[in-house]
């Protein structure tokens, strides 16, 4: 391979790439999230400086099915979202998640730094329950559970759509060839090209059990705020550098 042809190509192994160029596009994306109030200590040591956690130390954990992915195909996601401000804005800051299928996790780490690890969620309707679960190493770790369509969404599908294009960001951390931090980043983007099909509110209850390898217990439950369940299409494009630890924090 010449240095052109190399530089062309779109991601690692050069002979079968993981993932092919972005922006990708995802259809039928369907989510359930439920809302809770955690620890404030803990919350607090989960959330990187400069962000700074929501003053009502609520939570989000999520499940995602992605039956239609581009460049991905199908799977499922699962972890913990923390509302957070960055110099007074808004923004959602991803501390981990677990999914069941290799191009995301390389695509996810290796452009946006999102926090994946190899797991597997499920998010099904079991009767009159919308139901997710998460297994690590052979172990239940996290179960929610959400009233089917309970309600519609205050605001609708309008409402829901505007709310995803808040800003979300992640902590990007790759080495160097010597071990030593070569990018330690906050990395931000906004989700664009939003069609929400659906999306519904409800009681919810969740249940995390301690793991070491996938610590979603470490924000522990103080009350459950509630269930939303939403469907749609998004584009999911490159991100931005927000804060660089390397540059930023030495100046």
């Amino acid at each position: 391979m010449t240095p052109e042809e190399i530089l062309k190509l779109p991601s690692m192994p050069a002979a079968a790439p993981s993932y092919p160029l972005g922006p990708y596009r995802f259809i039928n994306r369907e989510y359930l999230i439920i809302t809770y109030e955690t620890d404030p200590v803990a919350l607090r040591a989960a959330v990187p400086e400069p962000l700074v956690p929501n003053e009502e130390n609520l939570v989000l954990y999520e499940w995602i099915l992605m039956p239609d992915s581009s460049g991905f195909g199908d799977y499922t996601e699962s972890g913990i979202v923390i509302p957070c401000t960055f110099n007074g804005e808004p923004i959602n800051y991803t501390a981990q998640m677990y999914l069941d299928d290799e191009p995301p996790i390389s695509a996810g780490r290796e452009i946006w730094g999102f926090p994946k690890k190899y797991a597997l969620p499920k998010l099904t309707v079991n009767s009159d329950t919308l139901t997710g679960t998460l297994y690590y190493a052979g172990q239940l770790v996290a179960m929610g559970t959400m009233t089917y369509k309970w309600k519609e969404s205050p605001g609708g599908i309008e409402a829901m759509a505007k709310g995803m294009t808040k800003t979300s960001c992640n902590l990007k951390i790759i080495p160097d060839v010597d071990g030593s931090p070569k990018i330690c980043q906050l990395v931000a983007y906004n989700l664009e090209n939003i069609t929400v099909k659906g999306s519904w509110v409800g009681p919810a209850r969740l249940e995390l059990i301690p793991h070491v390898n996938a610590p979603v217990a470490d924000l522990p439950i103080k009350r459950i705020v509630g269930g939303k369940h939403y469907v749609g299409d998004l584009t999911l494009p490159h991100g931005r550098v927000l804060f660089d630890y390397i540059k930023d924090a030495q100046g």
